[in-house]
């Protein structure tokens, strides 16, 4: 009999998910910070950061070589 008690708390434990939804916010928040890292590390790159102005520039600027309509 005792034995079968003991399993029945070994399964209520399992079965228990207390905490669940804060250890995944822990986990995605943790990946966020090493994402945002490995930008902080990329954006340090010269090439990097002048192909981003590159493209803002493009993006920012009219060109007269658009066809019109």
């Amino acid at each position: 009999m005792r034995a079968h008690r003991q399993e029945s708390k070994s399964e209520n434990w399992l079965a228990d998910d207390t905490g669940a939804a804060t250890a995944e916010y822990a986990i995605a928040t943790m990946a966020a910070v090493g994402f945002a890292g490995l930008l902080v590390i990329i954006m340090r790159s010269d090439e990097v950061r002048q192909i981003l102005l590159d493209l803002v520039r493009s993006a920012l600027t009219f060109s007269s070589d658009a066809p019109s309509e």
